[in-house]
């Protein structure tokens, strides 16, 4: 066995489900997980989707990774981006959040955020 393959996908359609996913990638090979995550932050109109599929196989992934890259599913163009390996602490995290709400305290005239 080798070592597995953790994956980013972002600009996903909001209606995506962890199963539509899951099967865009099991074309590739074993699929261990898929976790799909809304991030719905202040200032912007729309909930963005992403997710992370983990991947048995490092050579399976990079396989999905480079043939999914530029794929588009219902009308958006979506981002496949190989992950580090997943450590638990620091994907909990959010790191963007904080930093936005520091930015946001400030309300300089004219900073839209």
């Amino acid at each position: 066995m080798g070592h597995d393959m953790n994956i980013y996908v972002g600009n996903l359609p909001l209606e995506l489900t962890e199963d539509e996913l899951r099967q865009e990638f099991s074309v590739f090979g074993q699929v261990k997980s898929v976790s799909l995550i809304t991030d719905r932050y202040a200032g912007s109109r729309q909930p963005r989707l992403y997710g992370f599929v983990e991947m048995d196989s490092r050579s399976e992934g990079e396989a999905a990774v480079f043939s999914l890259k530029g794929k588009v599913i219902r009308g958006r163009l979506i981002e496949v981006i190989a992950a580090l390996p997943l450590s638990d602490e620091k994907d909990k995290k959010p790191f963007n959040k904080k930093r936005v709400r520091r930015f946001n305290t400030k309300r300089q005239p004219g900073y839209q955020a």
